[in-house]
């Protein structure tokens, strides 16, 4: 493994893919400032630019909502071939800068306090910090069910084609989505892509939130898809615990974001199926489990949950696969390799998982993932995600998140001596 050929490269893939002030994921397939993707992606330029990494940020949330939202893609610049652009979601008079309508797992706060850490004496994360607790807030009001976070759209997500969603999206008839020509399979074999079936149901569920003006409270009468979903919630639970530690540091009050850890914690018990040994997703609408093991039952660790009985089931996954952790159990009948968020394995999936498996003390299985990680990304470059059997690599090919958890935590050179997931 040539170490600072791998770390040269995934600084160039950085730097290839800024756009002034924010990253797109890659070039051609999204045009645009993804919201989780640019915080990985400040992530990773922390680790040799701290300004331009705290400028991606403030970029990021430049586009917040009056409500609090940040929106999960922002249109800086035209892209008329871009499908659903601006026009289609219809933001306008909510935006401050055109935007979807829907927000992204919000591990903005868990890396922001880690670049605070670098350098505490910086004013960013002070400057931030309302911004931060107003989009916790918003997740808390407008998706919280039980205590656990649920999705309106699948890519709310951020795994737009994960089975958790897939008894939800099927109950609903996309009448009235007309012809559209899609971006991304021009890009990346449709093979590794969802569905037309899924992407009719994505367009409807856009068309509906726009003829609702994205009103967050109409929008929720008798929503067609709310689905509680593992990932959201031990993301927003782990990014809480992380904002707690922030505002205590900078002497706020954090009483507020105390409760929401408490009724995250005790909510999460809703998503645990006896049946798979792990969290699952539940569809809100019949209030059934939807039986499925993905790679995101494995962020419980992320949310500070100690599920020392999960850790089997992840030791058969690193052991039984070449190139773990697979976005769907390869047991089930869904499971497809290559395609999308139904069997690939995500970097910086494994980084998240490897954050919340060190905080639970479980170190040895942290770094087994970590090497594990590297190998892949040393064998098959720095794609989007891969086939965890023999590695091939799909979607996009010089992605922003996978360079960035290669400089921040997979490079044996990653700075913090265990690979900056403390």
């Amino acid at each position: 493994m040539d170490v600072i050929s791998l770390d040269a490269r995934a600084r160039e893939i950085l730097r290839g893919n800024d756009r002034g002030g924010y990253t797109v994921p890659t070039a051609g397939l999204y045009p645009y400032q993804w919201n989780w993707d640019s915080m990985f992606a400040a992530w990773g330029f922390a680790t040799f630019d701290l300004d331009r990494a705290w400028a991606e940020v403030e970029t990021l949330f430049a586009g917040q909502w009056a409500n609090g939202m940040v929106p999960h893609i922002l249109f800086h610049r035209p892209d008329p071939g871009y499908f659903p652009g601006p026009e289609v979601w219809g933001t306008d008079a909510l935006a401050p800068i055109p935007s979807s309508g829907i927000s992204q797992p919000p591990v903005a706060a868990s890396f922001v306090r880690r670049m605070w850490e670098q350098d505490r004496a910086r004013p960013e994360a002070a400057q931030l910090y309302d911004k931060l607790v107003d989009w916790h807030r918003w997740f808390m009001t407008w998706r919280c069910k039980d205590g656990a976070i649920f999705v309106t759209h699948p890519w709310e997500s951020g795994r737009d084609n994960a089975p958790d969603w897939d008894t939800a999206m099927a109950a609903i008839d996309p009448v009235g989505v007309g012809p559209y020509t899609r971006r991304d399979t021009a890009h990346v074999d449709a093979s590794m892509r969802p569905t037309k079936n899924d992407y009719d149901r994505y367009i409807w569920l856009v068309e509906r939130g726009r003829r609702l003006g994205w009103d967050e409270a109409a929008m929720a009468d008798t929503a067609p898809f709310r689905v509680a979903c593992p990932g959201l919630t031990f993301i927003t639970l782990g990014a809480s615990h992380d904002l707690l530690d922030l505002g205590q540091a900078l002497g706020r009050d954090t009483s507020e974001i105390a409760d929401w850890i408490e009724t995250l914690s005790a909510g999460a018990a809703t998503l645990w199926n006896p049946e798979l040994s792990a969290y699952d997703a539940r569809d809100l609408g019949s209030n059934r489990l939807t039986g499925t093991l993905s790679n995101a039952s494995y962020l419980a660790w992320f949310g500070g949950l100690g599920m020392d009985g999960l850790l089997g089931n992840l030791a058969d996954r690193l052991a039984s696969l070449p190139y773990p952790v697979p976005s769907l159990d390869p047991s089930d009948p869904r499971f497809d390799s290559m395609r999308y968020w139904r069997g690939p394995t995500w970097g910086m999936m494994n980084a998240l998982i490897a954050i919340g498996l060190s905080k639970a003390g479980h170190g040895d299985v942290a770094e087994t993932l970590r090497r594990a990680t590297a190998q892949l990304i040393a064998e098959h470059g720095f794609a989007e995600y891969f086939d965890p059997y023999i590695g091939t690599p799909a979607g996009g090919g010089t992605f922003t998140w996978t360079a960035a958890i290669w400089l921040a935590w997979a490079s044996p050179s990653a700075k913090g001596g265990n690979h900056g997931i403390d």
